[in-house]
C-alpha cells in the first residue's frame, strides 16, 4: 500500500510527459516551417532555372 501512495504522489512522469508533448509541439512546428520553406525555396530555383532558359 505504500508504494501505490508513493506512486500516487510522485510528479516525475507528469514532468516527463510534459517535456515529451513540448518536444512534440516543436518538432511539429519544426517540420511545418521547414517544409513551407522547401516549396518557397523550389518554386525560387525554378523561377532562375526559367529565366536563364528563355534567354
Amino acid at each position: 500500500m505504500k508504494f501505490f501512495r508513493e506512486l500516487m504522489n510522485d510528479e516525475q512522469g507528469a514532468t516527463a510527459i510534459e517535456y515529451g508533448l513540448i518536444a512534440a509541439l516543436i518538432a511539429v512546428a519544426a517540420i511545418t516551417a521547414m517544409g513551407s520553406l522547401g516549396n518557397q525555396l523550389g518554386n525560387t530555383f525554378n523561377t532562375v532555372s526559367d529565366d536563364m532558359s528563355a534567354d
